[in-house]
């Protein structure tokens, strides 16, 4: 049964961890989208000022207009890209923090079997890796969680 609650939970974190993938790809997208609408913006300004050179007033709001839209297009796009990065960086910080855990009840059981053997160098051993874990996977949370 120890081994089957540990294979779910690894497959929960790969789970997580594809969730991650999918989110920083999502933000990506919408930053090219943001591009690509801006360009189509710059395009409509061109062809407003072409307008207005021919004195073609009506034509001119017409591609002010659809600037305009592809400016806040693009701004719209820019601040979901940034949303969702935001919640890629509390994905990550969580993911960070469930590998803690793990790590930290695995090596507890651990300790609780060589306490009971009273063997002075394998609570020393596990004592040190204790500590050795506890320091890296803190370390490790403590920069998902900055970042």
């Amino acid at each position: 049964p120890a081994n089957r609650s540990n294979s779910m939970g690894n497959s929960g974190s790969k789970g997580l961890e594809d969730e991650l993938f999918n989110l920083k790809f999502a933000a990506k997208q919408l930053v090219r989208e943001s591009k690509k609408t801006e360009k189509e913006m710059h395009t409509e300004k061109e062809k407003v000022k072409k307008a207005m050179m021919e004195g073609r007033t009506e034509i001119a709001q017409i591609h002010a207009s659809n600037a305009i839209m592809h400016k806040n297009n693009s701004v719209n796009y820019l601040r979901m890209s940034s949303r969702i990065d935001a919640v890629a960086g509390k994905l990550n910080a969580a993911i960070k923090m469930n590998k803690v855990t793990g790590s930290m009840a695995q090596i507890t059981k651990t300790m609780g079997k060589v306490l009971q053997t009273m063997d002075l160098g394998k609570i020393q051993l596990t004592m040190d890796k204790f500590e050795q874990v506890q320091a890296i996977t803190f370390w490790e949370a403590g920069l998902a969680l900055t970042s």
